[in-house]
């Protein structure tokens, strides 16, 4: 049966057949010396195929993908091959292949490669670095575009943008990108255009996150930071989350208009128009934990907001390990309010009370720090609101976790 890698390789002639086996060779080496780098590696699909460079990565259809030529990746010794696909993962790792959307090709290009070459060990000589701009070690590639984009000549967003004048206004001789060009595929980033990004995110952060499982959390000290930001939890733009949230909830009901003709009894009926009414529950969690009033003073100003749009109905409940207070609020009604509690969390009162509730509510949102017992399952669509350090208590729902500076 044929590898994986195998099965990626194109039949032609161009290509030899000990091709594959250069990748692994490299990507075993890598596993001995960089587990984590290897790792990360075996989690992408590969792409053993004839090209203009000796390797590329990016990602494709939502798939962290290496593409290479094994001819042209052969010609370099083993400490470059190592080195080169360590390139292209921190490539992967800081989302250059999606960042530059939109910017100079040729410029993005080369500061991408600026901002990651000082730290990789043994990359060929004529790799991209700073000195030979004349600029410092430690900038992102977004600063690193900025301080190029003088000493190219740009041309069009889909040109190299090298053009033929070799001075300035002033007639100082332009730095060009000769002889600084990336030594691998930036070409096939295009290919990420198909990937939105919070996608290729997600799919970066399951990387990250199964490669650092499986070298057992042995991380390299110069993307240990990197490493840490795609393990934590994802920061939400929380209020942006909400909004999406209760826009899909509600209830299609009807209501007659003598602005719209009746379909049947023409100008003797009023006509009947749909109308869109949003049914809430929302539950505070008013125990020791969750006592932060600016917290939940945030929360509830933004639903509120978001309640004045449209037709509403919201039942508010505050609640601990029982159930202290119900209110029921219109849209042009609402108001916040912060209730003080204490004790334990028993996060089930709520959803027992929304089953008995008539007309069902659409969705239930949940402000708690999520250290409590919830139901099993659940029929409603629920969205977990979590404190900063809060926890999902369950696996079903949604979860949005307010930030700190509420």
């Amino acid at each position: 049966m044929r590898s994986e890698a195998d099965r990626d390789c194109p039949r032609m002639g161009t290509v030899p057949l000990a091709g594959p086996r250069i990748l692994e060779n490299a990507v075993v080496r890598l596993l001995k010396s960089r587990p984590f780098y290897g790792h990360l590696l075996l989690g992408c699909r590969r792409r053993v195929e004839p090209g203009s460079h000796p390797l590329g990565v990016t990602v494709v259809n939502g798939t962290p993908t290496l593409s290479v030529d094994p001819q042209k990746f052969s010609g370099y010794s083993p400490r470059e091959q190592q080195a080169l696909l360590e390139h292209g993962l921190k490539h992967l790792l800081h989302l250059h292949p999606l960042r530059g959307r939109g910017r100079h090709r040729l410029t993005w290009d080369v500061a991408c490669d600026l901002a990651i070459n000082p730290g990789v060990e043994e990359m060929p000589a004529t790799a991209p670095r700073p000195e030979q701009f004349n600029l410092e070690d430690g900038l992102a590639a977004e600063e690193y575009a900025r301080l190029l984009a003088p000493r190219f000549s740009l041309g069009n967003q889909a040109g190299e943008g090298v053009g033929s004048a070799d001075r300035d206004a002033g007639g100082r001789r332009r730095e060009d990108a000769a002889g600084v060009l990336p030594l691998d595929d930036h070409g096939i980033w295009e290919e990420a255009d198909s990937t939105p990004e919070r996608l290729a995110e997600q799919a970066v952060r399951d990387l990250v996150s199964e490669a650092h499982r499986k070298a057992h959390g042995e991380v390299p000290d110069d993307v240990r930071e990197l490493v840490q930001g795609w393990l934590a939890p994802p920061e939400i733009p929380w209020r942006q989350v909400l909004r999406q949230f209760v826009g899909t909830a509600g209830r299609t009901g009807k209501q007659g208009t003598w602005q719209r003709e009746h379909r049947r009894f023409e100008h003797d009926t009023p006509g009947m128009r749909k109308r869109r009414q949003l049914q809430l529950l929302v539950a505070i969690d008013v125990s020791e934990s969750t006592d932060r009033q600016p917290l939940r003073e945030a929360f509830a100003q933004e639903l509120l907001r978001i309640a004045r749009g449209r037709e509403s109905q919201i039942t508010v409940l505050y609640a601990h390990s029982r159930i202290r207070r119900i209110e029921q609020f219109r849209s042009s009604r609402a108001v916040a309010e912060v209730v003080h509690g204490g004790g334990f969390t028993d996060l089930r009162p709520v959803f027992e009370f929304a089953g008995g509730l008539h007309p069902r509510p659409a969705a239930v949102i949940y402000l708690t720090d999520g250290e409590g017992a919830a139901p099993e399952i659940m029929e409603f669509p629920t969205l977990w609101v979590l404190t900063p350090d809060g926890r999902k208590p369950v696996e079903w729902g949604v979860e949005l976790r307010l930030s700190a500076e509420c």
